[in-house]
């Protein structure tokens, strides 16, 4: 017969802890696995990121700076605080993106595709918007260069279905009617 070590309450209690320790474990586990954390912000500093496809996915905070997203898909993208500062974001679609408060300043979306857009508070303002598809984009409180919005405003069509706003009143186009 082999000599207890410890007394047989003593044990029973030592396994109780351990079973209960365990299962805490695992719930923490899965708690952490199972619960959406949001966004997890990326740094794509100077990425080479030609026709990559980032379509509806959660990208706040992530940094973009002088990033190539020549052609890349980023419709319907989380993009809020998103920097794209100096990014080529040519052809690049960013149909119904969320680019509230990105800073966009010196990217080139030239022939960009922003329908349904919402760049409200963004700072676009040494932006090339050259050709780019406007229509329902919501530009309110977006800091632009007058050359810039005058461009846009020759081209500002349609509502944003997310914010109820008109793009041609929220780049001020009156401003330019004559």
């Amino acid at each position: 017969m082999l000599p207890m070590l410890l007394p047989s309450s003593a044990v029973t209690t030592t396994i109780s802890r351990y079973w209960r320790w365990c299962v805490a474990l695992l719930l923490a586990i899965l708690w952490i696995l199972l619960t959406p954390t949001g966004a997890i912000a990326e740094d794509y500093t100077k990425e080479a990121l030609i026709n990559m496809d980032f379509s509806g996915r959660d990208l706040r905070g992530s940094e973009f700076t002088k990033a190539n997203l020549f052609h890349s898909n980023l419709s319907h993208t989380n993009l809020q605080g998103v920097s794209f500062f100096g990014a080529n974001m040519e052809t690049a679609n960013l149909e119904g993106a969320d680019l509230r408060y990105a800073t966009l300043d010196t990217a080139r979306l030239a022939r960009a595709n922003l329908t349904n857009a919402i760049l409200e508070g963004a700072f676009a303002f040494n932006t090339n918007f050259d050709d780019a598809i406007i229509t329902g984009a919501d530009f309110t409180d977006v800091e632009l260069r007058e050359d810039a919005q005058r461009k846009l405003c020759k081209v500002a069509s349609g509502t944003n279905p997310v914010t109820g706003r008109k793009t041609w009143e929220t780049l001020h186009c009156e401003d330019f009617a004559s």
